[in-house]
């Protein structure tokens, strides 16, 4: 039987263990590889610098010192992997500190293969172009 290749490596943050589950079939099912999960924003900074994935699912919510958006700064220091930001909250700040947090999208859980479909699909071409430049340079 032949596999089929994976369409890129997404890591997974969200303290919800139900919801991360949920997430990660509907990720799969979609083609992609969960390569690890996170529960915290200190957690994902740690496993971004070690899995190097090609997409970041990240709830903004996240138990510990640091949310979401924390975290996604602290990887815009080393990294340049596209976000995709999960939240129950959509209030306009919300989303603009997500926006802020530059190269991310924002969805509003819970989420259906229908709504990531898209932003996965965009996440991992920016993601690719952005390796394919600095592989070049």
């Amino acid at each position: 039987m032949k596999t089929k290749k994976s369409k890129g490596s997404v890591l997974v943050v969200e303290d919800d263990m139900l919801l991360s589950l949920v997430e990660t079939r509907i990720i799969e099912k979609l083609g992609y590889t969960v390569i690890g999960k996170a529960t915290s924003g200190e957690a994902a900074v740690k496993k971004v610098k070690s899995l190097n994935p090609d997409v970041i699912v990240m709830d903004i919510g996240l138990n510990g010192e640091m949310n979401g958006i924390d975290a996604s700064r602290k990887i815009r220091a080393f990294a340049d992997t596209p976000i995709i930001f999960l939240s129950g909250d959509s209030n306009r700040e919300s989303i603009k500190d997500a926006k802020k947090a530059g190269n991310s999208e924002y969805l509003i859980k819970p989420i259906k293969a229908d709504d990531i479909m898209n932003p996965l699909k965009r996440a991992v071409k920016v993601r690719k172009e952005s390796r394919r430049i600095s592989q070049a340079s």
